[in-house]
């Protein structure tokens, strides 16, 4: 048997922008956790993880929440409650994470036909966009009716507007539809827009609020709803395998995060994205969405930028990057946006010169990196980043 090999010791996320899933916990976090209470959650009887639940289920004007391991655990089993009776349909973006990234969850364990909606506005999906690929239940028999919209909230680091949401909103409840938001980071939208999550909460009947992301935890999402909604939720989590025992560490781990000033640890890695952002048009690097919050996305296609050669210029300059996704979080030292900046700039000349026409479509959790740099030369420390 050939022994698998482990990967290097993590040292620190402050010069890691490949994903804000890459924070480290705290001091305070890892002394909270010797002190957490040790119930079974899975029967209802640990103490911290039902006050983290009940906390963020009051923070967004929901009755009742559940503690998942993760996000996406939290928004395939809140879409699956949502469904009754197949043949039904799922209406999202093109770009969600419920669609491209879960590994095919929503047909495996919902069963349900997914509608991916381009936005016309190129951000985010109207009232209009979603009317037009809305299919009723008309009993036309040919078609999967739609049941839920699901929304992401940001979305390529993009906030959703309010009065938009408002909108759909209104048309979902004049039609009978549910209304799902992942909130991997409804954290960066409501301090960025000054919206409360409790507003969220107003328009959502379920959001998965991401606690690993944002605001720093070691792992973990908080699927919140109605208490109906919630106790049958609780039924797919323990079928799916999400079902944690002593899960009480982790809730106090996460509490820490979220008691801890995390608005205003948020605002300053959005500022950090801003800038980028700002240089980035400055010298020409065209950008895929706005950067209103912590992601600046390059539109590698658009500046024939191979990502091989990014991810090199950024070891270069000891950055941790993934393709074209730069992802800011709160524990990146000031520094590092210097550094960031020398990277793409290089790359991006490098690109005149070298231009790279990609084929298929944008791997954003993969960027693979030869043996070699970008002049030919054999580096051998560098392996392949694929993720």
């Amino acid at each position: 048997m050939t022994e698998m090999e482990l990967p290097p010791a993590y040292i620190t996320a402050a010069n890691d922008l490949r994903s804000d899933t890459f924070t480290t916990p705290t001091q305070a976090m890892i002394e909270a956790a010797v002190s957490a209470s040790i119930g079974d959650a899975v029967y209802g009887e640990d103490l911290d993880t039902a006050k983290l639940e009940q906390y963020v289920a009051k923070l967004s004007g929901k009755e009742a929440g559940l503690f998942c391991v993760s996000g996406t655990l939290s928004n395939q089993i809140a879409l699956r409650t949502h469904l009754y009776q197949p043949p039904y349909s799922i209406l999202c973006d093109y770009r969600a994470h419920v669609y491209t990234h879960e590994a095919a969850g929503l047909a495996i364990l919902s069963q349900a036909m997914v509608v991916p909606v381009i936005p016309s506005n190129g951000n985010y999906l109207t009232l209009d966009d979603i009317k037009h690929h809305y299919v009723p239940d008309d009993g036309d028999i040919h078609g999967a009716p739609t049941r839920v919209i699901s929304l992401e909230n940001t979305l390529h680091g993009i906030i959703y507007p309010l009065e938009e949401l408002i909108r759909i909103k209104a048309w979902c409840m004049e039609n009978g539809l549910k209304l799902h938001c992942d909130g991997a980071r409804i954290w960066n939208a409501s301090v960025q827009a000054g919206v409360p999550m409790k507003q969220y909460g107003e328009i959502f009947d379920s959001i998965s609020i991401c606690l690993s992301k944002s605001i720093g935890a070691p792992l973990g999402s908080i699927l919140v709803g109605s208490l109906k909604f919630i106790k049958k939720a609780n039924h797919f989590r323990k079928q799916q395998g999400g079902g944690i025992r002593q899960s009480g560490m982790m809730a106090r781990m996460a509490m820490v995060a979220i008691e801890d000033n995390w608005k205003d640890r948020l605002l300053r890695s959005h500022s950090l994205a801003h800038n980028l952002a700002a240089y980035c048009q400055e010298i020409g690097v065209p950008l895929e969405s706005p950067a209103d919050t912590n992601f600046v996305f390059i539109d590698l296609r658009k500046a024939k930028m191979d990502p091989d050669v990014l991810v090199k210029k950024g070891l270069k300059y000891n950055v941790k990057l993934m393709g074209g996704r730069v992802s800011f979080h709160y524990q990146i030292e000031d520094d590092v946006l210097e550094r960031i900046k020398k990277a793409i700039f290089e790359a991006f000349e490098y690109s005149k010169t070298h231009p790279c026409d990609q084929d298929g479509p944008t791997q954003v959790y993969r960027s693979a990196s030869t043996e070699i740099d970008v002049h030919g030369n054999a580096i051998q420390e560098v392996k392949k980043y694929k993720y």
